[in-house]
């Protein structure tokens, strides 16, 4: 798995629809009541957002968050981790640890508001710590992205000099 997440049409597709499922989000905004409950680690603010949404509205979010917000930490978690693997050598699979928690914590953080959402169960307390963990593990994996691509940047440039 790791040899196909460090080629590079597939870093280039996990990008490109990282940035399609992104804007996604901005385009079905309205549809959810203006807030999504991913924004709020407050177990108290969640509920207020849930109980100020109409039933569409509610439905409408659940079916943004089992779909765009499933696929989502898939994407840009993919995309962190194939930068990870593929430009830090040796350390890559450590490098990546980060992304592959942010997924899981992330696809956890969905199924407690699509829980809460359908009305089936309300676990929203674990917001307290799940979303601040979901988005302290992005920003780290963002990070070693970054630092990734300014080491891919490194590696053209040197090839273009030699």
């Amino acid at each position: 798995m790791t040899n196909f997440l460090r080629r590079t049409p597939v870093i280039w597709t996990l990008f490109v629809l990282m940035i399609v499922i992104g804007a996604g989000f901005g385009y079905f905004r309205s549809d959810v009541g203006g807030v999504y409950l991913d924004t709020s680690s407050s177990m108290v603010q969640s509920r207020e957002i849930i109980a100020a949404m109409t039933p569409e509205q509610r439905d409408m979010h659940f079916w943004v968050t089992v779909t765009l917000d499933t696929a989502f930490p898939l994407a840009y978690g993919g995309f962190f981790a194939a930068m990870a693997l593929r430009y830090f050598s040796g350390l890559g699979g450590a490098a990546a640890m980060p992304a592959l928690a942010t997924i899981i914590v992330d696809l956890t953080e969905n199924t407690v508001q699509a829980l809460a959402l359908h009305g089936t169960v309300d676990v929203l307390d674990t917001k307290e710590w799940l979303t601040p963990l979901k988005f302290g593990l992005f920003f780290l994996a963002a990070a070693i992205a970054l630092v990734a691509l300014m080491m891919a940047f490194v590696a053209l440039f040197r090839r273009k000099q030699a």
